[in-house]
């Protein structure tokens, strides 16, 4: 990031660190860090914060901001029943197919990989028809994974014309709604790639 400051070039990195916990006792743990990798975010924020402030290139566009990802596992419920061993009221444990306790921000990142795409690109949230909808890098991908989605947001994002566009599975408000999605989308945007996950 000085660098970056110094000569206004827009370098980006990666930094990995395993996130190995903290002595209780340690002066880190006492405010509240609680593993190595939360005492490196704290640094990074601070360290790009001060060069802020200081003499920076008038190029450089002072990009201090950073993800934090960790590796874990698919944010799709496990299903490995043969057929003959499912009965009625397993059934109703498959309506939903994501694991609980995962967020609209793990479903997100899952489908930049799963898609390809980089997980640095701009990430946009907003809020449209009271649903929160996700914009990477303006129209490459658009996701909404709030349940209660009408034909008319459907509408509203075939509109912007996305080259992706991506939906949670039981999200759709009626089972037409869900079976009329690619259509709205054939019609309104023919070049977006529609998935639900």
């Amino acid at each position: 990031m000085n660098l970056n400051a110094s000569d206004g070039v827009n370098r980006r990195f990666v930094l990995v660190q395993y996130p190995e916990k903290m002595d209780e006792a340690s002066a880190a743990s006492k405010i509240g860090l609680s593993s190595i990798a939360e005492i490196g975010k704290e640094r990074i924020r601070r360290a790009g914060a001060k060069i802020v402030e200081g003499a920076c290139h008038p190029g450089w566009n002072k990009d201090i901001g950073f993800r934090v990802l960790k590796i874990d596992t698919s944010n799709m419920q496990d299903v490995y029943y043969r057929p003959d061993e499912v009965n009625q009221a397993d059934l109703l444990a498959a309506v939903d197919n994501i694991k609980p306790g995962r967020t609209a921000d793990d479903l997100l990142f899952q489908v930049l990989v799963d898609w390809g795409l980089d997980l640095t690109l701009p990430i946009c949230r907003e809020t449209v028809q009271g649903k929160t909808v996700f914009f990477v890098d303006d129209n490459v991908l658009v996701a909404c994974f709030d349940t209660g989605i009408t034909e008319d947001l459907v509408k509203e994002l075939a509109s912007s014309e996305p080259l992706r566009v991506v939906f949670r599975d039981n999200g759709f408000v009626s089972d037409a709604v869900k079976i009329n999605v690619e259509q709205v989308f054939r019609q309104l945007s023919p070049g977006t790639d529609v998935k639900s996950i």
